[in-house]
């Protein structure tokens, strides 16, 4: 196995620098088509409906998103060990030795990046998955897995490349709140590429497009997540993982589990070699390009106009030829499904936008009951500190997310090559977690500004009035967005369903180079030219489909001829305003550090850190996370083919707690301190009370026991540069 192992190893090299060479190359043609976008853009500018609700340019700062212990299975000993887990707002997962280990600003043992995960919460869903991942080596019905669950709550962070990380609670409820934390993790990481690089991203996006369409994959695909380097180590697996199995496969020696994950481990050694190489390789082919930026430029602004023309002049010639062929796949196979899946994709993104809208309106009604007898600037402070973080709680915007969960495209994922919804599904929910930020952006300026200079004031009728204001602005931006949404979705499907359909019969296509002037050729490419014709086909039929959705009220969608622009332009100046604290404004501000004088600039900023989801904090004391609290498991040698009955976890819980002395429970109850008050609509204290001390119950239960089991006027853009799945951006109509 080593030997085949090494030996294909040597040939990854190869192959990577076979596709970034590739790769290189279309990156190079797309980068200066989308230099010429960007500053065609930038000079003729763009029309349509203008923002209502404010923008929060960093909504994170100085702001974690969750902090806790649970158990984590380490592969090097077989054992499950209380791990503490830190999540920052980069959405990376740091997990420590202990929460000590964090407060004194220690190195983590390992950060999680998210990209491409599935967070499981059975052994059931990730045995599935696992039993996918070798054709021929299948589980029999009945045996065990190759590692045991300390606990009958598992989270299970599954990639179909990298390696895989098992964790496990002792309770429903906290299981149900680090699924959605695991899930946010995802979600963000999975957005796709910077919005702000106005050339690059698109010229990432339309180059991997283009290299998979080369290869013969149209339409949607999942792993387009992550940095560009983690998206070229998955176009890289994509060819290589099929000949690393029919290599390696038969080399597998052993019981099935040992076979699964000895196969884990080789599949994640090679994704980690194969992403270092990525990432040096992208790095110089970015470099080349932005260091030949400036002649390009110069070029574009000297002849703009004649390379406008000289494109328009190829278009028509291209326009000709592709046109009909486009027309009639259009009418046989396009327009029939239009409707229905465009009522397939709004039904439940709707859903989930009245949720948000129905979310946000809960918590400031709230807020006014608890403000209505005990009403003050400090108790105002400190509601409205939480509410600022509420896109950003995974908890309590759960609600919200699972709405648009439900969508479902069966029937038409085969035909249009539609490879997951959850494409759809990741990319409406982030769309859901901007429009609740900016609703509560947006409210906390006109509170802020309403309370200025004001000593006393009726708190609920001014919560009231800003209220109602934002509402009515969420409202007209929510219809924007989900239309802009509808119309990206429904091009993502179809585009590369009528390019696959059409390709065959178009090759008389590059012929039409010898038209453009040799000076403008890097700036106008006749595959960009014939993509964008096909594009105008069918999205006349979309744009007539989403408008006549409008109409019907029950998606509460804004008619087209209703475009607001700069209505409100003084709420529009607050935008430019500081960032609002409101625990140092209206609050008594920042407490004492635990009673402690560190000078340490960082440790103070980490320890001051203020979390988005509650939790419990533990003082320092090094008997709650104790480094010996562990389980062990039986090794996978000892782990018969099949078992005929294994005790459940329940049991064995019970049983350790028998075990574990009263004493010692009334000891690690006093150190579950709460370091902020409940409130309504968040997590109360004595349910992480009740969570904390089983988890420390059952580690102290462990310890005991020792080893147990366990639109625009001229021209449209597309789609956002941000958009990471739908790979026809900078195209110009």
């Amino acid at each position: 196995l080593q030997q085949a192992l090494h030996s294909h190893l040597d040939n990854i090299p190869p192959e990577s620098r076979e596709l970034m060479g590739e790769f290189g190359r279309l990156y190079e043609q797309q980068y200066a088509v989308a230099l010429f976008n960007k500053m065609r853009f930038d000079i003729e500018g763009g029309g349509g409906p203008q923002n209502q609700l404010l923008h929060r340019k960093v909504p994170l700062k100085n702001k974690s998103i969750f902090s806790g212990a649970l158990f984590q299975y380490l592969e090097e000993n077989k054992k499950w060990r209380n791990r503490f887990l830190f999540i920052p707002d980069s959405y990376n997962i740091n997990y420590y030795e202990n929460k000590q280990a964090h407060d004194r600003g220690l190195h983590p043992k390992g950060t999680i990046n998210c990209a491409g995960y599935r967070v499981l919460t059975s052994m059931e869903e990730y045995l599935e998955l696992l039993n996918t991942s070798l054709p021929g080596v299948k589980a029999k019905v009945g045996s065990s897995p190759f590692l045991k669950c300390a606990t009958q709550f598992p989270l299970i962070l599954w990639h179909p490349y990298a390696c895989h990380y098992y964790f496990c609670v002792v309770t429903e409820k906290e299981q149900q709140k680090w699924n959605a934390v695991f899930q946010d993790c995802v979600r963000h990481t999975n957005n796709g590429l910077p919005e702000e690089c106005k050339v690059q991203t698109p010229t990432f996006t339309d180059a991997v497009r283009l290299y998979r369409q080369a290869h013969g994959h149209y339409g949607t695909w999942e792993m387009m997540c992550g940095t560009p380097p983690q998206i070229l180590a998955n176009l890289v697996m994509e060819t290589l993982l099929p000949e690393m199995r029919d290599l390696i496969t038969p080399k597998l020696k052993g019981k099935m589990h040992e076979k699964q994950r000895n196969w884990m481990l080789i599949s994640d050694a090679v994704y980690g070699l194969v992403q270092s190489q990525t990432q040096a390789q992208y790095e110089a082919v970015v470099q080349s390009c932005e260091a030949g930026r400036p002649p390009l430029e110069t070029t574009i602004r000297t002849d703009m106009d004649q390379i406008i023309t000289s494109k328009e002049h190829v278009t028509s010639k291209i326009r000709t030829l592709v046109l009909p062929k486009a027309e009639k796949l259009l009418k046989v196979s396009i327009q029939p499904y239009i409707s229905s899946i465009l009522d397939a994709l709004m039904e439940p993104t709707s859903r989930g936008f009245f949720e948000v809208r129905d979310l946000f309106f809960r918590e400031l009604v709230d807020m006014s009951k608890n403000l209505l007898n005990d009403g003050n600037k400090e108790k105002l402070g400190e509601h409205m500190e939480k509410i600022s973080m509420l896109a950003f709680h995974p908890v309590k915007m759960q609600s919200c997310y699972e709405k648009v969960e439900t969508l479902s495209l069966e029937g038409l994922q085969q035909r249009f090559d539609v490879s997951s919804p959850s494409v759809f599904v990741q990319r409406a929910q982030i769309l859901m977690r901007e429009q609740m930020d900016d609703a509560v952006y947006t409210f906390e300026q006109l509170l802020h500004q309403s309370l200025e200079g004001k000593e006393q004031e009726d708190f609920c009728k001014t919560i009231q009035r800003c209220q109602d204001r934002v509402v009515k602005k969420f409202d007209y931006d929510s219809s924007t967005v989900r239309k802009k949404f509808f119309r990206e979705a429904l091009l993502q499907i179809f585009i590369p369903y009528m390019l696959k359909q059409l390709t065959p019969s178009c090759s008389e296509l590059p012929r039409f180079q010898e038209l453009i002037f040799e000076d403008f050729s890097r700036f106008i490419l006749v595959e960009n030219i014939s993509e964008e014709v096909v594009l105008h086909t069918v999205m006349k039929d979309i744009m007539m489909a989403v408008k006549e959705a409008a109409v019907q009220r029950r998606h509460n969608l804004y008619r087209d001829s209703i475009v607001l622009t700069n209505s409100d332009p003084n709420l529009h100046l607050l935008g430019e305003n500081p960032p609002i604290d409101w625990a140092e404004e209206y609050g008594e501000g920042l407490e004492e550090l635990d009673g402690e004088n560190t000078g340490d600039p960082e440790v103070q900023k980490r320890r001051r850190m203020k979390q988005v989801v509650s939790m419990i904090h533990i003082e320092g004391n090094a008997s709650v996370l104790p480094n010996e609290s562990c389980l062990e498991v039986p090794a996978v040698d000892n782990i018969p083919e099949e078992e005929t009955e294994v005790r459940s976890d329940t049991s064995l819980s019970q049983k350790s707690e028998k075990q574990v002395p009263n004493g010692t429970k009334e000891d690690v109850n006093k150190n579950a301190v709460d370091d902020k008050p409940p409130t309504n609509r968040s997590i109360l204290k004595e349910e992480e009370s009740t969570t904390e001390r089983s988890l420390q119950g059952t580690e102290n239960s462990l310890e005991t026991q020792g080893k147990a089991e366990p639109q625009g006027t001229i021209f449209f853009f597309i789609a956002r540069p941000c958009t990471q799945h739908l790979m026809l951006t900078g195209i110009f109509i």
